[in-house]
């Protein structure tokens, strides 16, 4: 039986080396990659297709709830699985709509995390229990419509993230590798398409839909 090759795409260094010795102990299991930002998951996913992509959600450059609905559209055969502290529904709902195949906090057993790979790599999706009972009434909930992230294409959510990261114009356009004058023109457009005046409300916008987080 081959390993199930595994993407690690955790910032914090040292949680991804806790994570890494978790799935070392895992039979059946190898890291293949590790990856720091959401953009870098993307590219080491396409270089080395791996089985599966376990992923942060709070990733910088790119989160991970949008590296992920990327990764399941490009390359379908790969699975993913979301790690968070939270369990905010909101987040989950997105992740699920993302294609991901699991949901995993981060504050669960070790013996979790061997469910969670097993199951996905069965085909099935797996949750964390204490996310399973609230999810149901949350999409009861939910609009059948779309979610406002929605209206925005990937560029706009990328210049949306990092806008909220603190990052500069030219900075932006350098690391999108677009003119300084297209990204202006995303800005403005974020702000007529989501009705904000103010970068600080683009910011509080990308914190409220989880595209960054508060400690961040």
């Amino acid at each position: 039986m081959k390993p199930v090759r595994v993407l690690l795409a955790e910032d914090h260094t040292l949680v991804r080396a806790g994570i890494r010795a978790l799935l070392h102990n895992l039979p059946e299991v190898e890291v293949v990659a590790e990856a720091g930002d959401g953009r870098e998951a993307l590219r080491l996913t396409e270089s080395l297709r791996p089985d599966l992509v376990l992923m942060d959600v709070a990733l910088p450059e790119m989160n991970g709830l949008e590296a992920a609905a990327r990764i399941t559209k490009e390359f379908p055969t790969v699975r993913v699985v979301i790690l968070s502290m939270y369990a905010n529904e909101e987040y989950v709902w997105r992740a699920l709509r993302a294609g991901v195949a699991g949901y995993l906090l981060k504050d669960a057993a070790t013996t979790e995390l061997e469910l969670a790979v097993t199951a996905v790599m069965r085909g099935e999706t797996y949750l964390s229990p204490q996310i399973s009972k609230y999810l149901t009434e949350y999409i009861r909930r939910v609009d059948s419509g779309s979610s406002p992230l929605d209206r925005l294409t990937p560029r706009q959510r990328e210049v949306l993230q990092l806008i909220a990261e603190g990052h500069s114009t030219r900075d932006i356009a350098k690391r999108l590798h677009l003119s300084v004058k297209t990204v202006e023109t995303h800005r403005a457009q974020l702000m007529e398409r989501l009705d904000i005046r103010d970068v600080a409300g683009l910011v509080r916008y990308a914190i409220q839909m989880g595209l960054v987080t508060p400690h961040e």
